[in-house]
């Protein structure tokens, strides 16, 4: 009996043993792009404060470059459970919500800081979970940069624009924005815009600081507005049902390394976007010019249709919440 009770005590240690020392939680945190940007830089930020905040329960792992999956097939890897976190760019999430194409709607935010005041008010942390019967769970907002016209005359008023033809991504609210003052957009790569640029195939674009600048287009374009029209932005996401599944101790602490890490990225994507601005102007390959208020209330006067056209989508609510954030 003696023994019994032994050996019914020595499993019970073991498993007290085994449970104490039970393997972390491994975390795949998947994106496209290099370590060294504010999307990346962001993401190991991540890794550094949860680990530290939950010793020995997690293991974050980051796949940076497309290493685990790219641009077309990440999102489904999410929902499959293949990777449990992502930072996409806002222009994925079209077919989950329509509503995030707010943040494609031109002249409706002020500045960088004004989208900031609407991303942290009810209505912006409203997206982040708009998305959960879908099987995505929205953590924060990670910045890229404001956007900034350019073209081979100044754009100072919408009927300046009037006959250009501009390369666009892929979203029906920018092609649009372009109709709308008189100009032709057109969707190429982002890979073909340099050369298109340069040949003349259209006469001007849209592109926050850091890509005008790694990418030369400052070299193809004689002026460049310093518009802030529109905002290029990122989402960090989970999946959903693993989210749920975490033991809450775990949840508490991924949500406090994740929202330090996002503030974090953004600074990070602020200080770069300024100084990639800076280099533009020091190089003088292109003239940047100022959009003074009269200039700004006329465009965003022409622009009014726009809003108008997918106010239905977005809904009236959510974007008069984002124009409180300008005050």
């Amino acid at each position: 009996m003696k023994l019994k009770l032994k050996l019914v005590a020595a499993g019970m240690l073991l498993a007290f043993g085994m449970a104490a020392h039970a393997a972390p939680i491994v975390i795949k945190y998947s994106h496209v792009v290099a370590d060294v940007t504010p999307k990346g830089q962001a993401a190991l930020k991540f890794k550094e404060l949860a680990e530290k905040k939950l010793p020995g329960k997690v293991d974050i792992q980051i796949f940076p470059n497309s290493q685990l999956f790219g641009d077309g097939k990440e999102m489904e890897a999410l929902l499959l459970g293949d990777v449990q976190i992502l930072a996409p760019s806002l222009a994925k999430f079209g077919k989950y919500t329509k509503q995030i194409q707010i943040f494609d709607l031109p002249f409706l935010f002020d500045d960088i800081q004004a989208v900031d005041r609407f991303q942290a008010s009810k209505e912006g942390q409203g997206l982040l979970n708009s998305m959960e019967k879908k099987g995505i769970k929205g953590f924060g907002f990670l910045h890229n940069g404001m956007k900034q016209l350019s073209a081979n005359k100044p754009l100072g008023y919408p009927t300046d624009a009037k006959g250009l033809k501009f390369r666009i991504q892929a979203s029906d609210v920018l092609e649009e924005q372009f109709k709308a003052v008189g100009g032709n957009p057109q969707k190429l790569a982002f890979a073909e815009v340099y050369q298109a640029l340069q040949t003349g195939v259209v006469d001007g674009t849209e592109n926050p600081w850091s890509n005008i600048y790694s990418k030369k287009f400052h070299e193809v374009q004689k002026y460049i507005m310093d518009s802030n029209h529109g905002v290029l932005d990122y989402m960090v996401i989970g999946n959903a049902k693993w989210w749920a599944g975490l033991p809450p101790d775990v949840q508490k602490g991924l949500s406090e390394a994740m929202a330090e890490s996002i503030k974090f990225g953004n600074k990070v994507a602020f200080d770069e976007d300024m100084a990639f601005r800076k280099k533009v102007i020091d190089e003088n390959k292109a003239k940047v010019l100022p959009m003074n208020k009269e200039q700004t209330a006329a465009w965003r006067s022409a622009m009014q249709p726009v809003w108008k056209k997918f106010e239905g989508e977005i809904g009236k609510p959510l974007i008069d919440a984002a124009l409180k954030a300008n005050k």
